[in-house]
Formats: structure tokens, sequence, C-alpha cells
């Protein structure tokens, strides 16, 4: 098993998963560390989530990934959604930060990303890698991938909370920092 730190983000919905791991990118990349991955955003309007993008850290590439819209035969709630979308922009991202970037991010390892095979190979394949790597995970999953996650030796576990979201970036960048200062 490889030394490098790998951090699970994980928490209930709602919680600031996605707000803590964009704090530790903006503090990574305020120290000029390359920072790729992937990225869910909700799509929003008027205070309503319609859907999720997917989107590309490095290159900002974003497609849809999920919304009511999207017919599929993959549904989580009442969205659709688009594997496709899913493997040309975020499987995509996560290859190439493996390859190139200083850290990878993965946001989210969910019900949705984790109906595609591809996705599961890569999040594997940067876990395997001599880099670090965040990810946030679905709190609740019995998915097979989380559990292999939760279970790695190598990958530490961080609950955020409502009240340490705004704390949980700062001790994420210090366990990275202390790596890097070996």
């Amino acid at each position: 098993m490889v030394g490098s730190v790998k951090i699970g983000i994980t928490g209930m919905p709602n919680a600031g998963k996605t707000y803590a791991l964009q704090k530790v990118i903006d503090m990574l990349e305020a120290e000029e560390r390359n920072v790729g991955g992937m990225i869910t955003e909700p799509i929003m309007s008027e205070g309503r989530r319609l859907g999720f993008w997917v989107m590309d850290w490095q290159t900002k590439v974003r497609k849809v990934l999920a919304s009511p819209e999207i017919s599929s035969k993959v549904k989580v709630g009442r969205y659709g959604v688009d594997l496709e979308a899913l493997e040309q922009v975020g499987v995509n991202a996560i290859r190439s930060a493996t390859e190139e970037a200083d850290v990878i991010v993965v946001d989210e390892v969910g019900k949705m990303e984790m109906e595609s095979e591809t996705f599961v190979e890569a999040v594997k394949d940067a876990l395997d890698s001599d880099k670090p790597v965040i990810l946030t995970l679905h709190k609740k999953s019995r998915n097979p991938l989380l559990q292999d996650i939760r279970r790695r030796d190598d990958v530490r576990i961080l609950e955020v909370t409502p009240v340490n979201r705004n704390l949980l970036p700062y001790k994420i960048v210090g366990l990275l920092k202390g790596e890097w200062e070996r």
C-alpha cells in the first residue's frame, strides 16, 4: 500500500462536504499546489435544486450529470443520471489528475457515480496512486466501493458537521502539509 495521505470527507446531506472540499482546494491552490479531479455541483434556480453538474476541476468543463429531464435507466430519486457525462467529464478528470496533479479530488463517491464501473475503477486507481486523494463520501451507503474505501488502512475518514465545517479544511490541509514536510 502506498504511503500517501488519503482523506474521505463524510457527513449527512447538506452538512457541508462539498463546501469543506472547496475550501481545501482554495487553500491548496493559494499555496500553488496543482489540484485536479472531479467536482459535482447542484444546478440551482430560484433556491431550488434542479439537478447536478459534473465538472473537471482543472479544465472547468462541465456537463449535466443528473436532472429530472434526463431519460435514463439509472435513476436516483427523481433524477435521471447521465453516465456518459460522468465518464466523459468526471472519469477523465480523475484519470488526468492521477497523472498530472499534486492532489486528486473526487466529489462525490455517491449513489449516482457508483453506477459507472469506469468511475469505480478510476477512483480505485486514484487511491492506489502515490498522490494525496481527498474524496467526499456518501455517509450511509453500503456500496462495495464505499465499504472498501472505509476499510482501507491508508484512508482517514473525517466527518463534517455544520459545527466543524469551517475548521475541518484547516485540519485536512494540515494533514497534507505533514505529509509534504516528511
